[in-house]
């Protein structure tokens, strides 16, 4: 085997909430005012900071070379939430080694960009030479970073919705950009780890959570293919395949990284290592760490491997 590359996959943070973001003009929102009382009553209980910084801690003593968070670090997308982020970012890496996209809580609400999940844009920003362009409203999405032999390619399922919608849609602009990106990393030979909030597949949410186009991603992944799909949003571990080209597309989630819940998922978060067959086909291993709620401690939950063939590319 040649080429081991090791990177982690968490998802769904929901950084605590603080008393004094929940003052001022900027809460007259009822969507907003809705997902504070369902924070205070609920999910504060669920999202817990203790457990969200033993993962990070556990994430940390496995060294890998990238991390990747798929989105909903905040809750209510308030100007303090983002700022604080900010920082809480900076925890898990610096910007080279530590990519994200972001979730429908990140814009919960109509936010400019500048001010809102923006101050983030150091992590998706993509490679020099890279990136296809902007979107419209000026969001960087798709982007592409390369580490090792690895291409991380970020799109965004985030939009402002109305009040009890927690849906997602990529846009035709995303998706136009996409099929040539992924063609094109897949003729370099790299890895292709398509990044996402959302769920892709068929079924894995409700309509009023669901990604509103993901008929048109799975068109796009089937002509174009890709290796590998991550995602979050459900805070429930999750493993689909979809069509590609030549070979299934395995799609997996871990559960929420800040989670303490005994009805549902404590926090996971998946260790993935990367290796090149010397027949040419991927060797994916994924080690699953997971929260045990007694102890508060991480602990292996099992691995699996994916073997991927080693061009899942359109002829």
């Amino acid at each position: 085997m040649t080429g081991l590359f090791r990177f982690a996959h968490l998802t769904d943070p929901h950084l605590p909430l603080l008393l004094g973001d929940m003052r001022g003009p900027s809460l007259t929102t009822v969507k907003r005012l809705s997902g504070l009382l369902s924070w205070q009553r609920k999910r504060q209980h669920i999202h817990r900071p203790e457990i969200l910084e033993a993962t990070v801690a556990d994430i940390r003593a496995h060294e890998p070379r990238h991390v990747v968070l798929t989105g909903d670090i905040v809750n209510v997308a308030l100007p303090a939430e983002f700022a604080r982020a900010e920082e809480w970012l900076a925890t898990l890496g610096n910007a080279g080694e530590v990519t994200i996209v972001p979730g429908n809580h990140d814009t919960y609400v109509e936010t400019p960009w500048s001010a809102g999940a923006g101050r983030w844009h150091a992590y998706m920003t993509g490679d020099e030479g890279m990136a296809p362009g902007r979107s419209p409203e000026g969001m960087p999405f798709p982007f592409v970073r390369v580490r090792g032999p690895v291409a991380f390619v970020g799109l965004s399922t985030a939009v402002s919705t109305p009040l009890f919608s927690a849906a997602g849609r990529i846009g035709a602009n995303q998706l136009a950009l996409l099929g040539p990106i992924l063609e094109k990393l897949g003729r370099q030979g790299l890895l292709r780890v398509v990044l996402l909030h959302h769920p892709p597949a068929r079924g894995a949410s409700s309509r009023r959570k669901g990604l509103k186009d993901h008929e048109a991603l799975r068109g796009v992944l089937a002509q174009a293919g890709a290796e590998l799909v991550l995602h979050g949003h459900t805070h429930m571990a999750m493993f689909d395949r979809l069509a590609g080209p030549r070979a299934a597309i395995p799609v997996l989630a871990p559960s929420s990284a800040s989670a303490l819940d005994a009805r549902h998922e404590s926090a996971r978060w998946h260790l993935i290592d990367v290796a090149r067959l010397p027949t040419g086909q991927w060797r994916l291993q994924v080690t699953v760490r997971g929260l045990d709620p007694a102890t508060k401690r991480f602990r292996g939950e099992g691995r699996f491997v994916l073997m991927l063939d080693r061009l899942n590319t359109a002829t």
